[in-house]
């Protein structure tokens, strides 16, 4: 088919089923639990992957697709009579090696136009400007179109969380053994944001209870909203959450809760809630926030 094909990575957390309406290929990265690989999606769902992480003594580690993994997408949709590709990737400064796979296969195949998109983003922050790049190549959008709609979202884009345990980002890297540790004996419980492309602490609450309150007022100030995702890491409170999420005005209708994956999943942990809040495009001021 002509047009502009959108290919994505399996950190997006996009529902297969919304990948699959909007036509976007997700190329996955490899889930690492000791000696046992699995590929995000075809060995190891969701749901799978919190249950291991509940009964493994094992920490998960993730692995990038290799080029090739981004060059088999690349040439089916050259293959199929599509006239461009536009990849857009988890942050490179959370996966540089997802990001670096997709342009080494990009440049693998010369002569046909794949562009490669850091979106700064993650999880369904990631997806929105997917789904953007998606629902503008199936307007008739050409490459260059499709590309300014993806960077204009991803502009627009906040990603928060909360999480239940600082084990993972410690040993992720993310912040330090004694800061965890600390965390920990105090019973702190950090909101992330993804800013800049990397994770950083947004603010400090001392109960899950009102770290959970805190997001939801923090995107009550950020409304009207375009979009608004719910990303689940195998919370017990996320009924809890959404109930404190009524109210809030979105404009493009029901707010969509999506399971967190592996990818996003190992870096968090079990108990992450995350929101990810797509601004409208007369958001002023705020999108600097």
């Amino acid at each position: 088919m002509a047009g502009v094909r959108i290919v994505t990575d399996s950190a997006c957390d996009l529902a297969d089923a919304m990948a699959t309406e909007h036509g976007i290929v997700i190329v996955p990265l490899s889930i690492r639990f000791g000696d046992e690989v699995f590929v995000d999606r075809r060995d190891l769902g969701a749901a799978e992957f919190w249950r291991r992480c509940a009964e493994s003594t094992t920490l998960p580690e993730t692995a990038a697709p290799p080029p090739g993994a981004f060059e088999e997408v690349f040439r089916a949709a050259r293959d199929e009579g599509c006239d461009a590709v536009v990849c857009v990737t988890i942050s490179a400064e959370l996966s540089s090696g997802t990001h670096q796979s997709a342009q080494s296969a990009a440049r693998a195949l010369e002569g046909f136009d794949v562009r490669v998109l850091d979106t700064r983003s993650v999880t369904m922050g990631q997806g929105f400007v997917a789904l953007a790049a998606a629902e503008a190549a199936a307007a008739g959008a050409g490459p260059d179109q499709v590309v300014a709609v993806a960077k204009d979202v991803a502009s627009r884009t906040r990603v928060y969380g909360t999480i239940g345990t600082l084990e993972h980002l410690q040993r992720g890297g993310r912040i330090g053994a004694a800061r965890a540790m600390l965390g920990s004996m105090l019973s702190i419980k950090p909101v992330i944001q993804v800013t800049d492309g990397i994770v950083a602490e947004e603010s400090k609450q001392r109960t899950r209870a009102r770290s959970l309150e805190y997001l939801a007022d923090k995107l009550r100030g950020l409304a009207p909203l375009e979009r608004l995702a719910v990303c689940d890491g195998a919370s017990a409170d996320l009924d809890r959450f959404l109930a404190l999420l009524e109210g809030i005005e979105v404009t493009s209708g029901e707010v969509v809760t999506v399971d967190l994956g592996p990818v996003v999943g190992t870096h968090t942990g079990p108990s992450t809630i995350g929101v990810c809040a797509q601004l409208p495009t007369a958001a002023g001021p705020r999108a600097a926030g």
